[in-house]
Formats: structure tokens, C-alpha cells, sequence
């Protein structure tokens, strides 16, 4: 038995995932990082479906957002149902129920945003008014603000399902995280990687999370398959958020870097139909990544971004 295992008592544990291709490949990425620490703990999975999974037809803004993709995940959780959770980063709300915990915040892969479209154009050679399919009012106001001739569409589904729905006609071209496209192995598809000036990722896009209750022991079993840049790169992104109370699908972005113990963070709001977007950047201390993302939340609610979300809040 490993020093590891020994935090917890010898038994199989149950892991809670959503059961989309991609979520499962994420959870085995987890799996495979804990296998790596403690070889001797088994891991059996629990698919759990989620609001977001049985509700594919209105969009996520309408169904509550962030949350619709791990609430009944969380609730298992606390009910003691199964050990630990797994999920993206950028599905969860900017805080948590009483008694869950984040355990490991993984290595980040990809955060940038890709657009694949039907016949392998780049975005600035899509035809006038192509059909855009975009499942987060971040993506489609970012795309009007560079193509506003073009047609944003809602479109659900797990990635199999947008890309059928992409080859069928029903969008010319889509948008969707690079992160997930490239774990599914499915980079040959892409038709454009986004830069962060094109367009800004999500809060934590790009990062998994691994959820545990706070008071289980498991806690610590689960504390080396935490990636100390990624966690204080997301740890700022999530406090901006938090301070422009974006709980929801709001037209909200930021994106963090660390170097040599420096954060760089750049956030945005924008409006829906991408003519005003409010964008800023902060610097400091990475030790300070909290205080730098509400601090810069703060900065763009001044310059515009209160009234912006005052009157996006106004129109729904």
C-alpha cells in the first residue's frame, strides 16, 4: 500500500461523471493521473445525467447556465453517493455549494476557442451571412464583433452532435473549445484557432476540475494531481466573474497566464450583438490572483460593463 492510499480507507471508489464521449475521456484523464500517485486505488465511474444533458433543446442561457452540467453531479456528492466528481472547469458556477471542495485543478490544456466549418474556410472567408452555430453568448458576440454580417444560431449537443448537425447543413460553421476537439482527437477538423484577441476563451476554459466533499480525507489522495499555474490562473478568471456576478451565460470572458511568479489576466464584457465590448488587463503578484480578478472586475463594471449587464439583464 502506498502512502497515498493509505488517506483513505482500501475500498473501490466512485467517480461522477456527465456521460458524453468527451466527459468520459476527461474523467479517464483523471483516472490515469491518480493511478499514476496511487496505484493501488480502484476507480469505477458513475454516469450522471444532468439538467444540461436532458434539456438539448432551449439554450443554456434560458435552462440557468453555468450549473446545468454538475448540479445533480455536486448533489450526489454531498449525499454521499459517490467519492469524487469530474468536470470542466468552465461548466461550474463562480462558487460552490457548502461542502464541496476543489480538489485538484489539472495541468490546463488548450483554452483558446477553434471554428470548424463545413468546407475548411477561416472565418474571414465565410460567405455573407453564413450561419454561425454557438452554444455561449461569449462566442457569438465576439464572432459579430468581427463578422457582423454573419448569422448567429443556438446549437446544442455534445461535440458528435454539433459536428453531425455542422455536416448535415444546418450551420455553415461552428464554434467550440479547442481543449475538448483535441481530446476527442478530432484536430483534423479544425478549421481556425482563435487567438485571445479574436476572441477571448471563457473563464476556465481549457481546465478540469476534480470536486470531493470538504471534510473527506480523500482530499489529500486527490492534492497531487493539482497544477499550481493552472490553479492560480483559473483562480483569478473565476474571481473577475465572480465580481461582474456572472453566474450565468452572460457575454463574460477572461483568460490568465503565469510567468516567474507574475499573473497577466485579461478580461471582457460584452454586448450581445458585439458592437461594445468593455476589455482590460490587470498584472501583479501571482500570489495575489484573487485580488487582481476582482480588482480588474471592478475596473470594467466603472468603465461600462454595470450598465452593459444592467440592461442585457433588462432585455431577458
Amino acid at each position: 500500500m502506498t502512502s497515498a492510499t493509505r488517506l483513505i480507507p482500501a475500498r473501490t471508489l466512485t467517480v461522477g461523471t456527465r456521460g458524453s464521449k468527451l466527459a468520459l475521456v476527461q474523467t479517464a484523464l483523471v483516472i490515469d493521473a491518480l493511478a499514476r500517485v496511487a496505484p493501488d486505488v480502484r476507480v469505477e465511474v458513475r454516469i450522471i445525467r444532468t439538467e444540461g444533458d436532458r434539456n438539448q433543446r432551449e439554450s443554456l442561457t434560458a435552462i440557468g447556465g453555468r450549473g446545468v452540467f454538475v448540479r445533480e453531479i455536486e448533489e450526489q456528492l454531498l449525499a454521499g453517493e459517490i467519492d469524487f466528481a469530474v468536470h470542466s472547469l468552465k461548466d461550474l458556477p463562480a462558487t460552490q455549494p457548502p461542502g464541496i471542495y476543489l480538489a485538484a485543478v489539472p495541468e490546463r490544456a488548450d483554452p483558446r476557442d477553434v471554428l470548424i466549418s463545413r468546407n475548411g474556410e477561416a472565418l474571414d472567408r465565410l460567405p455573407n451571412g453564413a450561419r454561425i452555430g454557438s452554444s455561449s453568448e461569449r462566442r457569438s458576440s465576439q464572432i459579430l464583433a468581427l463578422r457582423p454580417d454573419l448569422q448567429n444560431r443556438n446549437i446544442r449537443g455534445n461535440v458528435d452532435t454539433r459536428l453531425r448537425k455542422l455536416d448535415e447543413g444546418q450551420y455553415d460553421a461552428i464554434v467550440v473549445a479547442a481543449a475538448g476537439i483535441e481530446r476527442l482527437e478530432l484536430k483534423a477538423r479544425i478549421s481556425q484557432y482563435f487567438d485571445a484577441m479574436e476572441m477571448l476563451p471563457a473563464v476556465a476554459q481549457g481546465a478540469l476540475v476534480v470536486e470531493c466533499r470538504e471534510s473527506d480525507p480523500l482530499r489529500e489522495l486527490l492534492a497531487p494531481l493539482d497544477h499550481a499555474s493552472t490553479r492560480t490562473a483559473v483562480t483569478a478568471e473565476r474571481a473577475f466573474l465572480r465580481g461582474l456576478g456572472g453566474g450565468c451565460q452572460l457575454p463574460i470572458a477572461a483568460h490568465a497566464t503565469v510567468a516567474n511568479g507574475e499573473l497577466h489576466l485579461e478580461g471582457l464584457v460584452a454586448q450581445r450583438d458585439g458592437k461594445l465590448i468593455i476589455r482590460d488587463t490587470i498584472r501583479g503578484a501571482s500570489a495575489a490572483a484573487e485580488t487582481l480578478g476582482a480588482e480588474l472586475a471592478e475596473r470594467v463594471l466603472r468603465n461600462g460593463g454595470a450598465a452593459l449587464l444592467e440592461a442585457i439583464d433588462q432585455r431577458r
